[in-house]
C-alpha cells in the first residue's frame, strides 16, 4: 500500500491551524510543499493543477529552490571535499547552471552530457568524466574542452587516453576500483562487485596493473582512486568498508611506487525517500561518519589524507521533481482491483518496470468528494505492457475519475534521463518553479519531432 496523505499533527479543527490555512506535505515531497483545503497542491508557491493547465501533462516541476537547497546542504556537510553532481540523474542547461552557482562539480558520462554542460557554461576544469566504454571520439572532446578529470575504467582506455596526450599538457584521471561491495536497492545497480562491467577488481591484482599502467605514462597524472557501490543505499557502512579497502590500496601504491595519490572519490549512491516514512541517507551523518574511519585508516597506514571526492546525483535532484499526470480511464477488474489508467507511464519513468520502484501518488486540483473514502488504485501508465505500473496500491479517493489530476513526488531522478520514445509517444515537458513563478525549461516531444528524424528518398 502506498500514500502519499498525512494526517496533519495538530488534528483537524485544531484553532491554531486555521481551515483554509495550506498543510506541509513533508517528504518526500519538495521542503515547500503545501496541500490547500480545497486539494490543491504547490510547490514552489506555484500551483501544480494551474501548472499542469498552462503546460499540459504529463509535466515534470522541478522546484529550483528544493534543488539548490540540496547542494547546499552537501557543500555544508562536506566542506574540504570537492562534490560533484551526477549528471545521469537529470540534466538540463538550467540544472547545470545551478549546479554550478551552488559550488558544485559535474560528473557526465557521454558525449551529449559533455556537449549541453559546455553549451550551458559549465566551467570544465570542475567536470569528471565517467563511463565503461569511453569512444575515442568523447576522448577527444573531453582533451578538447580540458576536463578536469578523466576516470579510467579499462586498460584500452588508459593506452588511447596516453596517446592524446601530452607531458607539457597533462591529463589528471582516477582509476575505477572495484573494492567487493555489494550495496544499492536491487541486483541491476550494485556496482561495487565483480561480475558486473564496471572498474578494475582489487582481487586478482586487475587494479593495482591499472595504477601501474597510468604512472608509466608521461601525459597522465594519477590524480586518484575512484569507486561506486550502487544506488539508493541508505547506509553509511558500505562506504566505510570501501574505505578501510580504498585506503590499502592506497598504502600499496606508495609502497610500491613512492608515490601518495592525492584523492579518494567514494561516487555516490545516496538513498532518498520515495514513500512517506522511509528515510534517505543523511550527507551530514555519512560526512562524520566518512571523515572518522578515513582518518583512522590512513593513520593506520601512516598515509597523509586524501581530499574526498563525491557525486550525489538522485540525493540532490530526486526530491525536487514531481511528476504529473492526467487521468485518462478508472475501471475495476473481474477481481476487484482498480485501475486508474494515466496520459504517461512507462516511457517517462521505467523505474518500477525495471527495478519494481515504489512510488506514491496524490490527487491534486480538488478535494475528495464528502465522504469519500480511500482505496487502493493500481497507476498505470498508457503503453502496451501489463509492466506498465507507475504506483503500485496508492491510496486514492474513491470518487477518482477520468479527468482528475495525480502528482507522484520525488520524480526527479532516472525517470525523465531515463525516458524512451516507446509507442511514439514523446517525453513530456519540463517545467521550473520558484518563488511563486512558473517557466518552461524543456518543450513536450512531438510526433513531429519524432518525423524530423526520418530520412526520406
Amino acid at each position: 500500500m502506498t500514500t502519499c496523505f498525512r494526517p496533519h499533527p495538530d488534528g483537524p479543527g485544531d484553532p491554531a491551524d486555521p481551515a483554509d490555512a495550506p498543510t506541509p506535505l513533508g517528504p518526500p515531497w519538495p521542503a515547500g510543499a503545501t496541500a490547500s483545503p480545497s486539494g490543491d497542491l504547490s510547490i514552489g508557491g506555484v500551483s501544480l493543477a494551474e501548472a499542469a493547465d498552462r503546460f499540459g501533462t504529463p509535466l515534470y516541476v522541478l522546484d529550483e529552490a528544493e534543488l539548490r537547497a540540496r547542494c547546499r546542504d552537501y557543500r555544508a556537510a562536506f566542506p574540504e571535499a570537492e562534490v560533484l553532481y551526477a549528471a545521469k540523474a537529470f540534466l538540463s542547461s538550467a540544472v547545470a547552471g545551478w549546479v554550478a552557482e551552488e559550488g558544485l562539480g559535474l560528473d557526465v558520462c557521454s558525449e551529449g552530457e559533455l556537449r549541453l554542460a559546455a553549451a550551458a557554461g559549465f566551467p570544465p576544469e570542475r567536470i569528471l568524466l565517467h563511463g565503461n566504454a569511453k569512444s575515442p571520439e568523447e576522448l577527444r572532446l573531453a582533451r578538447r574542452l580540458r576536463v578536469g578529470r578523466i576516470a579510467v575504467d579499462n586498460h584500452a582506455e588508459i593506452t588511447r587516453l596516453a596517446a592524446l596526450t601530452l607531458a607539457d599538457v597533462p591529463q589528471r584521471v582516477l582509476v575505477r576500483v572495484v573494492p567487493e561491495v555489494a550495496a544499492g536497492h536491487h541486483e541491476a545497480v550494485r556496482t561495487g562487485v565483480t561480475g558486473q562491467k564496471f572498474g578494475f577488481a582489487l582481487e586478482g591484482g586487475d587494479a593495482a596493473e591499472a595504477v601501474r599502467r597510468v604512472l608509466e605514462q608521461p601525459g597522465l597524472i594519477l590524480a586518484g582512486l575512484h569507486c561506486h557501490l550502487g544506488s539508493q543505499i541508505t547506509s553509511t557502512e558500505p562506504y566505510l568498508t570501501a574505505v578501510d579497502r580504498l585506503v590499502a590500496l592506497l598504502a600499496e601504491i606508495r609502497d610500491r611506487h613512492g608515490v601518495q595519490v592525492p584523492e579518494l572519490d567514494l561516487g555516490g549512491g545516496h538513498g532518498v525517500p520515495y514513500l512517506p516514512g522511509e528515510r534517505g541517507l543523511d550527507p551530514h551523518h555519512l560526512a562524520d561518519a566518512l571523515h572518522g574511519r578515513l582518518a583512522e585508516q590512513c593513520a593506520l597506514h601512516r598515509l597523509d589524507l586524501p581530499r574526498l571526492l563525491l557525486e550525489p546525483g538522485r540525493a540532490v535532484v530526486a526530491s525536487a521533481g514531481v511528476a504529473l499526470y492526467r487521468v485518462l480511464t478508472v475501471k475495476t477488474g473481474a477481481d476487484g482491483r482498480v485501475f486508474a489508467a494515466v496520459d504517461g507511464g512507462m516511457s517517462d519513468n521505467p523505474r518500477p518496470a525495471l527495478y519494481g520502484s515504489r512510488y506514491c501518488a496524490r490527487l491534486a486540483g480538488r478535494a475528495p468528494a464528502a465522504g469519500a473514502a480511500l482505496r487502493e488504485v493500481d497507476v498505470v501508465g498508457r503503453h502496451c505492457e501489463a509492466g506498465d505500473v507507475l504506483v503500485r496500491a496508492a491510496r486514492l479517493p474513491a470518487d477518482l475519475r477520468p479527468g482528475d489530476l495525480l502528482a507522484v513526488p520525488a520524480a526527479g531522478a532516472y525517470q525523465l534521463s531515463m525516458a524512451s520514445g516507446y509507442n511514439l509517444v514523446g517525453r513530456p515537458a519540463v517545467a521550473a518553479v520558484r518563488d511563486g513563478r512558473a517557466r518552461l525549461l524543456i518543450r513536450r516531444e512531438t510526433v513531429e519531432d519524432f518525423r524530423a528524424r526520418e530520412v526520406h528518398a
